[in-house]
């Protein structure tokens, strides 16, 4: 009887993603664009932080923004409205995250050499999002209070990944049950460097130290 061959098979299935996701990165160092990816559940406030945000930084930066969604082009055409800054829609056709190739192809299409910052406005998840490098220098997660405190918990691995955590909606929290000290434990618990930014998209309160706190680490990136 022939003996059977057993192969043991170590390399990651994200490796190929990877690898490209680290090459994208040093194509965009070398035309100064710095890549930002933001991810969160579906109504969290992504689009209305991402448009408040982009017109607290426009007068210092060129931006781009890549939407992504399953389907239609509604972000794309909200940020375009609201901010005047160059805006593309990736439709995913069903996948649930967006990948370093994505990201490039969008990257592409939106013309970067007139750009300093490029924001991508991933799918609404808060597990595929995660798995997946998408070659951003910086990554950020934005969870709102009517989401509950538990989501730390509940989706550890995007808050693992993140650089910034966005705590959204805090205009509505005499509405929920959420616990701020409770939450905010969990996610150094989770992931010990990150940062932590209350803040309401609809009035605005916040804005500013997001601003601030990317305008620091735009400047440490350059310097590197």
């Amino acid at each position: 009887m022939e003996k059977i061959r057993t192969i043991v098979v170590n390399r990651s299935a994200y490796a190929d993603n990877d690898a490209e996701a680290s090459l994208l990165r040093s194509y965009l160092k070398d035309r100064g664009v710095f890549l930002i990816n933001v991810m969160s559940s579906p109504g969290a406030g992504k689009t209305s932080t991402l448009i408040k945000l982009i017109n607290a930084l426009k007068s210092s930066y060129r931006i781009g923004v890549l939407e992504a969604d399953i389907d239609s082009d509604v972000d794309a055409i909200s940020v375009s409205k609201e901010t005047n800054v160059k805006s593309i829609q990736l439709q995913t056709s069903g996948m649930c995250h967006l990948d370093a190739g994505m990201s490039k192809t969008g990257l592409d299409e939106i013309d970067i050499k007139d750009l300093d910052i490029v924001f991508i406005e991933n799918v609404g998840n808060l597990v595929c999002p995660a798995e997946f490098d998408t070659g951003a220098h910086l990554d950020v997660v934005i969870l709102s209070i009517p989401e509950g405190d538990d989501k730390p918990l509940k989706y550890p691995l995007i808050f693992e990944k993140c650089d910034l955590v966005i705590i959204n909606k805090i205009d509505t929290l005499e509405y929920f049950d959420f616990d701020f000290r409770k939450c905010e434990e969990m996610i150094k618990y989770r992931n010990p460097k990150s940062t932590i930014i209350r803040i309401s998209a609809l009035t605005g309160e916040g804005i500013d130290k997001i601003k601030n706190y990317l305008k620091n680490k735009i400047d440490e990136w350059r310097k590197s």
